[in-house]
């Protein structure tokens, strides 16, 4: 599948896969910025794109940025509609203790384009019977793995 890219800023990076196979592209800050603890922050792209009807973009954390230094997508998964064509911004927060400095042109988020359907919510009286039910946070109770 192809998916037409503009960059709104002439030194954005267009999204790259780190490695074939991968299911998320690597989305790249236009600015340096720095986040404080506690803080987020929208980062620009400096890209937008035309993602076909029928598809959505998810913006995922970056896993290494998660785990060394607590920086994450605070709307986790972002979504990105088919019919938008703004720039495209992550919504990163700062879990850490320590202020993150983001350079220009670093990794901060992967695109994942995943195929979506769109339902028809048909309102009734009462849903049919599961084995859950109603069982909601927590109902299946802590179990050891094995």
């Amino acid at each position: 599948m192809k998916i037409d890219v503009m960059k709104t800023f002439s030194d954005a990076h267009l999204p790259t896969y780190a490695r074939d196979g991968d299911a998320g592209a690597d989305l790249y800050s236009l600015h340096a910025v720095n986040i404080l603890p506690g803080e987020y922050k929208l980062v620009s792209t400096g890209i937008a794109m035309a993602i076909p009807q029928g598809y959505v973009g998810l913006i995922h954390p970056r896993s290494g940025l998660a785990a060394k230094h607590g920086i994450t997508v605070l709307n986790a998964p972002g979504t990105i509609d088919a019919g938008y064509r703004g720039e495209i911004k992550v919504l990163l927060i700062n879990h850490s203790n320590e202020v993150y400095f983001i350079a220009r042109a670093e990794r901060i988020a992967q695109l994942v384009i995943q195929k979506v359907e769109n339902v028809f919510f048909e309102p009734v009286d009462e849903l049919d019977a599961t084995e859950r039910g109603i069982g909601g946070f927590g109902s299946s109770g802590k179990k050891p793995v094995w």
